[in-house]
């Protein structure tokens, strides 16, 4: 054969070949579409400045795949409400892109709105002020004021005062004098600046909060002047306390205004606090002086009198404050039961004190409970709270009424809480599966969201029509609105599928030490309308382990059902929203209980007939990818092929390089982990940690496994997974790796959640055919 007459040979980019090259462009453009649907992250309401009705402004997300980063846009919306059944949203004729916006946060009358922009290396940090039609006023805040501002959402606190003038915030500390050096050696006298005549050496090393928090520095609390630009650092704050989410305190007149924040101390080190609920904080007041003039030396405050107080030193977690309407209580949530566990996280509890109307503080203020911890529900009702936040304006017009966001088994609900008396009242519908998330509140009115695993979110309007003879009844209204649009072939594909949640009998309930953890734990089932025989199906397993897997809108999931997947989605027991007894059944028993809720949940559909037994994959990240990796070595024969996003596969390996060591001892040895936790492991440590994990099992794999890597991850490090990934293919199981070079623990850049998403369903097409 001649070969200089052969056309040139199709080069296909690495890991594709002819076959998957269709399916690929096939299945992206698809993922494009999903991919495109926004998500709204924050909601505020306001006044109209006429009286009539209120102004919303809704700040929305969408992905940037080009630029690899999320784009951010607020959109406006006029507000009337002519009755309990009818309200109209006037929305803006288009949406104004946030380019470069780190935080935006409007001042409490509406009047002013901040807007953080952080540097992106070493410039200053701007902060501007708006007000309805202009830019008001523009600082540049130097790198030897601070660092960038915490938008982390967890140390992040803004907050503006009383009369608008001033702001606090938590930023990190300036950068550290570091020793310098020069030709003919150290030089005397540290310096921060930059010298072309002299190089800077790394001085010691400080610790971190792990994952996400790599090369941040400590947060630490500052005051702005909005009205000279002046920064002032916070005194009085111990040096080893972390801060962060800050509120001012409602002023007394005569003197000095305070602030209260949540502290967490680094003794005897930090440990990743990402995801993590379990590390001790307490709520913190201090004083604050006026800074509206430059005192004079002779004024400035005694270090003692500016020394923060401890005001929940009998509670060992106490964070997200927040003043009721009238100033007089200071409302808390509490993760005492996390850190008291050590399980990563668990039920919140919410407590309040009276704060002191004179403004003296104590460190000896009563704590009063509200909602305690709930160790076992009885069926239907309140089965504990789950959430970690408020909205920064939470209350009715009663002054007691706190409206908030919490998981109830697999739904994320909208719940009022009466601060006083301590009742619980689940406002948002029960009847239909669907999950709901308030975004903000119109005077006694509620803006919400609602979703399913099939249908987009949907904004909604809750009424409050009825409160008399002790019942209180809502009203919900549909909210027509530009946001979430999606393509008409995705809205198709979506009415095809239909989901269910699924009641799942503990198989031996002799083996459970409590009455919580003997209840039937949940899935969610989705699955399609229209064809006669099953789809294959994907287990999906979610990380934690103490998280849930709740019934709202995943974009990556519902493009997975689209393709042709009926989706088992566990909550197995240990996930949060099912009580405290079933939570702390799990730790201890990792890699065994767990392992066997799935493989139960996975019998309970085969045997109503709702899955092919033939065509089962699995897929999990984090917590998930342990599940993963265990069942396909511990059930070998039941699943055809996986997936797993960052797993832990080796807990004695991992100990020694996670930012979370003591959870290898409490998911190993239950809650005693907490009190052996040390930093040496023994040998017995080591060999228990080796039986919890996967790769004790991995010489039964069969199952074709994709890994998705994030090279930064400091939670799971990538050697868990790439050893792991390597023993498979030197016993000839198929594998493919993907690694991405600058994700973390959560693979959420764009790119990558977008190429992981693809290749997963390239991946389970090709072996569940």
């Amino acid at each position: 054969m001649d070969s200089s007459k052969a056309g040139p040979v199709k080069e296909f980019p690495v890991g594709l070949d002819e076959d998957t090259e269709e399916e690929y462009a096939s299945q992206s453009e698809l993922l494009q579409e999903f991919t495109n649907i926004s998500s709204i992250d924050k909601a505020w309401v306001f006044k109209s400045e006429s009286g009539i009705g209120s102004q919303a402004m809704f700040s929305v997300s969408q992905p940037n795949l080009l630029a690899n980063k999320k784009r951010k846009y607020m959109l406006s919306s006029s507000i009337s409400k002519v009755s309990n059944n009818n309200v109209n949203f006037q929305w803006a004729l288009f949406p104004v892109e946030m380019t470069g916006v780190s935080i935006t946060i409007p001042s409490p009358s509406g009047s002013k709105l901040l807007v953080i922009r952080n540097p992106e290396n070493e410039s200053p940090t701007q902060f501007e002020i708006w007000s309805s039609s202009q830019l008001e006023k523009e600082f540049q805040i130097p790198q030897s004021s601070h660092g960038s501002v915490y938008a982390d959402g967890w140390f992040e606190g803004i907050s503006w005062n009383s009369d608008e003038s001033l702001i606090a915030y938590v930023a990190e500390d300036p950068i550290p004098c570091k020793p310098s050096f020069d030709y003919q050696g150290y030089r005397k006298g540290a310096t921060k600046d930059k010298e072309c005549t002299s190089w800077k050496g790394q001085g010691d090393w400080e610790e971190e909060w792990g994952e996400c928090y790599a090369g941040k520095r400590q947060p630490a609390l500052f005051v702005i002047n909005i009205n000279s630009g002046k920064v002032h650092a916070v005194r009085g704050i111990e040096k080893s306390l972390s801060v962060g989410q800050v509120v001012w305190a409602p002023p007394v007149e005569g003197i000095d205004q305070c602030l209260v924040f949540v502290g967490w101390s680094a003794d005897p080190r930090k440990l990743g606090i990402k995801y993590c609920q379990n590390r001790p904080c307490a709520l913190y007041a201090v004083k604050v002086p006026l800074y509206k003039s430059e005192a004079p030396k002779s004024d400035l405050k005694s270090l003692e009198e500016l020394t923060a107080v401890n005001l929940t030193q009998s509670i060992s977690s106490a964070f997200v404050p927040r003043f009721s309407p009238d100033g007089k209580l200071l409302v808390f949530l509490s993760a005492k039961a996390s850190v008291d566990s050590g399980a990563h996280n668990a039920s919140n509890s919410l407590h309040r004190v009276e704060w002191p109307a004179d403004g003296k503080l104590s460190s000896s203020t009563k704590i009063i409970d509200v909602i305690p911890v709930v160790n076992c529900a009885e069926d239907g009702h309140f089965p504990g709270l789950y959430c970690s936040s408020f909205l920064s304006k939470p209350w009715l017009s009663d002054g007691c009424t706190m409206i908030l966001s919490s998981y109830w088994h697999s739904c994320q609900v909208i719940l009022s809480v009466n601060v006083s008396s301590g009742e619980v009242l689940r406002i948002s519908p029960a009847d239909s599966g669907f999950s709901w998330n308030v975004l903000t509140l119109d005077e006694d009115n509620v803006i919400a969201v609602c979703s399913s695993p099939v249908d987009v979110p949907q904004i909604k309007y809750g009424c409050l029509v009825d409160k008399a003879n002790n019942t209180t009844r809502w009203h919900w209204l549909n909210v027509s609105s530009p946001m979430f649009k999606c393509s008409e072939k995705v809205m198709s594909l979506l009415s095809y599928l239909q989901f269910g949640i699924l009641q799942i009998p503990v198989k031996d309930v002799s083996d459970c030490l409590t009455k919580g953890a003997a209840k039937s734990f949940e899935a969610i089932f989705v699955s399609s309308k229209v064809n006669d025989a099953p789809d294959p199906l994907l287990v999906v397993l979610h990380g934690g382990p103490h998280d849930v897997s709740l019934s709202s809108f995943s974009k990556s999931l519902a493009f997975l059902s689209s393709i042709g997947f009926s989706l088992l989605i566990v909550n197995y027991r240990g996930s949060l929203g099912f009580g405290e007894e079933a939570l702390q059944s799990l730790p201890g028993k990792v890699g065994s209980q767990d392992v066997n809720d799935v493989l139960t949940a996975i019998d309970h559909v085969i045997e109503k007939g709702l899955v092919n037994p033939s065509k089962i994959s699995v897929i999990g990240n984090s917590h998930g990818g342990f599940l993963t990796t265990h069942l396909i070595g511990q059930a070998p024969d039941k699943f055809v092929a996986a997936a797993a996003l960052n797993p832990v596969c080796n807990l004695s390996s991992m100990v020694g390089i996670t930012d979370i060591p003591d959870w290898c001892y409490v998911g190993s040895y239950g809650t005693n982990g907490k009190t052996i936790f040390t930093e040496a492991p023994t040998a017995e440590h080591l060999t228990q940690f080796y039986n919890k994990s996967p790769i004790s099992h991995i010489s039964k794999v069969k199952a074709p496994t994709i890994f998705l890597l994030g090279a930064q991850d400091l939670r799971v490090p990538v050697s868990n997974g790439l050893q792991y990934a390597r023993a498979l293919k030197e016993r000839g199981v198929e594998t493919k790796v993907i690694l991405f070079p600058n994700d973390i623990h959560a693979i959420e850049r764009p790119q990558s959640d977008f190429e992981s998403f693809l290749n997963i369903g390239v991946w389970f097409k090709k072996y569940c055919k």
